[in-house]
This record gives structure tokens, C-alpha cells and sequence, in this order.
């Protein structure tokens, strides 16, 4: 059997995403996520130019050798764009060796470590009662574990806030289901660290207050502090017990973390915007974080995010794999098979992904009783709809980002 088509397909259903299908010799098709949110078309000129005139004619089976070639061979590595392609090729081929095996792509990676994944959902509001009101739609919905992000007074708009899409110029569409704004620029949002420092704190208060002491609570702070500032936001969140502070100071100074470690209990999740091991590989080694952030799309694939967990759990670090809507539900399955079968899981980030999407892809992943599971189909269990798909073509989109009052461009 060898790899006889690989084709690029990019939709526009509720948001972009871009998709690799790879087709064998015996008519076997795999899919694999490439989407890179405001980047999408860099990754498809990755793969159409110089990673799918490799594959024709390779060996599908051989899953670890084609990583380290596509990796290792083109010198230039790492890289969202780079390891988006690789993640893609890397996805389609695990989906059809569990299709020739007849197996869900769980058991070929050991079978299943637990019955479910404990997932969160992302509740928001402007003010108070507007986020009790979403906390208790998302309990509703089944979530038994929720994020919380708050509108901050002063500021007009802010990362996480669903309300405040329109405020910023993103029209009706719910914020928090995609921040990636269709437009020919992206959106100007505002930030204050010192008000949101002093806000945030009687923010969870309250929710404590109103929910009580056992409902898991997570917060990102979406990169935007300096490690003091972190330091302190993660010690004055102690008293209401967080299941993580996520992404709390820029990953790309990792030694912050150790200043953060030092100064609050709070646990920590990093990783969503790393590219491979080495990124992780200091704040596990030096047990600077409690949870890996990773996702296998911007990772290179489900090869090397399975070994980064297997390292994490010398450490005792857990998996809480990004999972939001510029995750397609390709690659949302990769992790949700992952996630079943790995012994070190923490927790899956879960946004539902809208009507349309579902429609161009067609999951047998399922969400019962606040629990997700990838189900049992060969393979991934996702299947594209050409033919739906290029009724939405791609759209232009950004993420926003962020000035100071004084117009400096912040981290978003």
C-alpha cells in the first residue's frame, strides 16, 4: 500500500480551517488538521508546494519515519507553520492505519485508561451577573468544569469576554465560539494590567460565593503579565482554589516561571503556542508547570505529543491539551483518542463547534454527562464532506491584539 493522493482542503463553515486528506492505493483516506488561526494559508502553502509532492508514493505505515523526514529533512525546523504541515501528515496517517486495523485510533495507542475526559467549557460576562448567568449555562449543558473570564471595568473590550464581540467590532457572533474576527485587519482590543489585577480577585470571590467550594475553576491569563505580576495575580487566587492559572506571563521566557513558582500554589497550565518537546522540555524537567497545554495540530501531530506527556508524567504533570474552535474537530478527535488512552490526563478544553461545521465534519467523538469520549469508529472517526465543505470558501481572518492606554501594541 502505498500513499497515492494528498490533497489540501480549506472551509469556512464558522470559522477556517484546513484539512489534508490522504488517499492510498487501496482507496484508505485519512484526515489530518493543519489550521493555524490568522495564519491559515501559510500552512496550505506549506503543504500544496513542498510537503505533498513528498508523500505520493511513501509508505502510509510508516507513521515515525515519515515524521522525523518531514522534520529532519527540511533543516529549517519547528514553527507554527512547519509543524501545523507536519501535524497534518502525521494525523491522516495514524486515522489510516486504525482504519486498515479496524480499531479506534485509542487502541492502537494502549486502549483506554478511564471511561471518559473530564472537559471544561469557557464561561464569560461583562459583569457579574452576565457570568453567573453563562457559568450556569454551561452547568446546564453538562460541564463540570468551567473557565472563567471577566470583563474588566475601564476596559472596552478583552480577550475571553463572549458579550463584547460586538463592542470591538466582531458583530454578533459569540466571542468566545471564535475570536478570529473576518475582516480585512484585525480588531484593536484594550488592556490595564493593574485594573484587571485588582478586579480579578473579588471576581472568583463571588463565583465561589454563588457556586460553591466544588465546582473546578480554571482562568487564562492569555500571556499578558510580567512574572511579578503573575506571581502575585496566582497568590492573591489561592484562597478559591483554581484548578490552573493558564498561560499567566509570555511562554517565551521560561525562566519566569520559576519566579512564579516561588510566589503562589496556584497550579499552573502552559503550552498552547509551543511547537514541540524542547519547548516543554525545562518547565517539566524543573516541574515548573502542572499541566501540559499542548495541542497535537500546532505540535506536529499525535507522535510527538504523546511522547511530550509520556516525559510529563515522569514528573507527575497531566495532559490539558488546547482544545478551542480553531482546533477543527479532526484534530479535537486526535486528542480526544489521546487523551483515552494516556494514564497522566488532567482535563481537555472543549468548545462546541458550530451547526455548519458539523456538518462538513462528521465526528463520532460524543459528549454525555459532562464527559468526552472519541467513540468507536476506525481510526479518528472523522469524516469530511467535500462537497459541503466547498460551499464555504475561506474568509480573511485575524485575532485581535492588544494597545495600552498610551498606544502601546500589549500582549493579546
Amino acid at each position: 500500500m502505498k500513499i497515492e493522493k494528498a490533497e489540501v482542503v480549506v472551509t469556512s463553515p464558522d470559522r477556517n480551517f484546513v484539512t489534508l486528506k490522504i488517499t492510498t492505493s487501496d482507496g484508505v483516506t485519512g484526515l489530518g488538521d493543519a489550521t493555524l488561526n490568522g495564519r491559515e494559508l501559510a500552512v496550505v502553502a506549506y503543504l500544496t508546494e513542498h510537503v505533498v509532492p513528498l508523500l505520493i508514493g511513501r509508505d502510509p505505515h510508516r507513521v515515525e519515519d515519515t515524521w522525523q523526514f518531514l522534520y529532519r529533512g527540511a533543516y529549517w525546523r519547528r514553527g507554527p507553520v512547519t509543524m501545523a504541515a507536519i501535524a497534518a501528515v502525521d494525523m491522516a496517517l495514524w486515522d489510516i492505519k486504525g482504519k486498515v486495523a479496524g480499531l479506534p485510533l485509542y487502541q492502537l495507542l494502549g486502549g483506554a485508561s478511564r471511561e471518559g475526559l473530564l472537559a471544561y467549557g469557557h464561561a464569560s460576562g461583562k459583569e457579574l451577573p452576565e457570568l453567573f448567568d453563562s457559568v450556569r449555562e454551561h452547568l446546564d449543558q453538562g460541564y463540570r468544569a468551567i473557565r472563567i473570564q471577566s470583563g474588566v471595568p475601564g476596559l472596552r473590550a478583552i480577550y475571553g469576554i463572549a458579550s463584547q464581540a460586538a463592542d470591538a467590532g466582531g458583530g454578533a457572533a459569540r466571542y468566545d465560539h471564535e475570536p478570529a474576527r473576518r475582516g480585512a485587519l484585525p480588531v484593536q482590543e484594550d488592556w490595564d494590567t493593574r485594573a484587571y489585577l485588582r478586579h480579578l480577585p473579588g471576581v472568583f470571590e463571588a463565583v465561589r460565593n454563588e457556586f460553591g467550594p466544588e465546582l473546578p475553576l480554571l482562568h487564562d491569563g492569555h500571556h499578558r503579565l510580567t512574572p511579578i505580576q503573575a506571581a502575585k495575580l496566582g497568590k492573591d487566587l489561592e484562597p478559591y482554589d483554581l484548578f490552573w492559572l493558564e498561560d499567566c506571563t509570555p511562554a517565551e521566557n521560561q525562566e519566569a516561571l520559576r519566579l512564579v513558582r516561588r510566589h503562589t500554589t496556584t497550579p499552573l497550565a502552559i503550552g498552547e503556542i509551543f511547537n514541540t518537546v524542547w519547548d516543554f522540555q525545562d518547565l517539566i524537567r524543573e516541574q515548573l508547570i502542572d499541566y501540559v497545554r499542548g495541542a497535537a495540530t500546532h505540535m506536529g501531530g499525535i507522535t510527538p505529543l504523546r511522547k511530550t506527556i509520556e516525559y510529563a508524567a515522569q514528573y507527575q504533570i497531566k495532559s490539558g491539551f488546547h482544545g478551542p474552535t480553531d482546533i477543527s474537530p479532526v484534530g479535537m478527535a486526535a486528542q480526544v483518542h489521546l487523551g483515552l488512552a494516556i494514564h497522566n490526563f488532567g482535563i481537555q478544553e472543549y468548545m462546541q463547534h458550530g451547526a455548519r461545521t458539523k456538518e462538513v465534519f462528521q465526528q463520532s467523538y460524543r459528549w454525555e454527562n459532562g464527559s468526552l469520549h472519541p467513540g468507536d469508529e476506525p481510526g479518528l472517526g472523522v469524516e469530511l464532506d467535500t462537497d459541503e465543505a466547498g460551499r464555504y470558501p475561506y474568509e480573511r481572518a485575524y485575532l485581535p491584539y492588544n494597545r495600552l492606554a498610551d498606544g502601546t501594541v500589549h500582549d493579546w
